[in-house]
């Protein structure tokens, strides 16, 4: 019998999920046990179900192709078959925040890439790197939920990850102020240009709900566990426009920062290229071996060169330069369906396993 953790993908034929299921092949701690999707595709088997959506570079796993589809809303069903699950369900946000929370109450941890849960103020919403140690409210949800191992953990929005490490890691100068505009890659709606024709050749300057969560979202990061809930940090101000942008892969972020402690560049780059978090102290399988690199060229990062380093689970940043409004300003990418969705939430698993709060059932 396999050591591995058995991990349950809900909502698996969506385009997160595909990524999911891609991620976790050949995963060293975990496998495949039990896939899930909307009634329509019970019984089917994942190659039927998908059928010419999948959206993955690679083939869709041998393991996986042939495993039949669980309808998502049979919790027990579900549950009994995993020791966790991961959660990509494309459901109305009181849904997912229900379902989610009916598989912890079988004693199922829930590792989310859905946005329904940031807010839930006993839920940790966590970047492995940055804040690991919000896992510590897990045992007060617990308390709310009446379980001894079920809890939902999620991981942040997609829009945040190319800045959010970046101020983190220059934080001992204080950020206080910071203005960002986005520039989102479409499968950021969980699309590819055969299924959005319209963004070839084209950008649209607004993104429902995502400047709202690119402002508010790092703030949570940055908070502190009180009375068993996470308190939002105050600062600093952040302001930003998101726009969607006719890439396939790949947030793009030009950010301008004002610090209340006056750092030089040589400074900011030394910081941001040592910044290292727990996933890097413990070796987890997802966690990039250097979490930011700075490239010195003035036309990088860029997609087509920069997407995908470290695995898609690294930050790239360039163009630091001063600036006659602000401080500095900075160019940030990162991959948005790896380290921003699917990738974010299997390290968070295996921060979880590790810390110890997934176990085998």
């Amino acid at each position: 019998m396999s050591e591995k953790l058995k991990v349950g993908v809900l909502g698996a034929t969506g385009m997160v999920g595909q990524r999911f299921i891609s991620i976790l092949e050949n995963h060293p701690w975990f496998e495949v046990a039990a896939i899930a999707a909307s009634p329509r595709s019970e019984g089917k088997t994942y190659e039927e179900a998908v059928g010419g959506r999948w959206k993955m570079d690679t083939p869709i796993p041998e393991a996986v192709k042939n495993m039949k589809l669980l309808n998502v809303n049979n919790v027990q069903e579900v549950s009994s078959q995993v020791d966790f699950v991961l959660s990509a369900v494309d459901m109305t946000k009181e849904e997912i925040k229900k379902i989610e929370e009916d598989y912890a109450k079988t004693e199922t941890p829930v590792v989310s890439n859905n946005s329904a849960h940031r807010w839930t103020p006993d839920v940790p919403m966590v970047i492995p790197e940055i804040n690991p140690e919000h896992y510590e409210v897990i045992q007060f949800q617990k308390k709310r939920l009446g379980t001894t191992r079920g809890f939902v953990a999620v991981k942040p929005n997609c829009s945040i990850q190319s800045y959010a490490p970046v101020l983190t890691a220059w934080k001992e100068f204080e950020p206080t102020e910071v203005v960002v505009t986005t520039y989102q890659a479409i499968s950021g709606a969980g699309k590819n240009f055969n299924e959005w024709p319209e963004m070839v050749g084209n950008i649209i300057p607004y993104i429902g709900g995502e400047e709202e969560k690119s402002e508010k979202e790092p703030l949570r990061i940055w908070g502190k566990i009180e009375n068993g809930v996470i308190v939002p940090a105050e600062g600093p101000i952040i302001d930003c426009q998101c726009v969607r942008v006719p890439v396939l892969y790949g947030h793009t972020a030009a950010v301008f920062v004002k610090f209340a402690k006056k750092p030089t560049k040589e400074e900011l780059i030394d910081r941001m290229v040592k910044f290292s978090g727990k996933p890097q102290e413990l070796g987890l399988p997802s966690a990039p071996k250097q979490f930011i690199q700075y490239l010195e060229e003035d036309n990088r990062p860029q997609v087509a060169l920069d997407v995908n380093y470290e695995g898609g689970m690294g930050v790239s940043v360039g163009r630091l330069r001063e600036d006659k409004l602000y401080d500095f300003k900075f160019i940030g990418l990162s991959h948005n369906t790896l380290r921003g969705a699917a990738g974010g939430a299997v390290e968070s698993a295996e921060m979880l396993k590790a810390l110890g709060y997934i176990t085998k059932k």
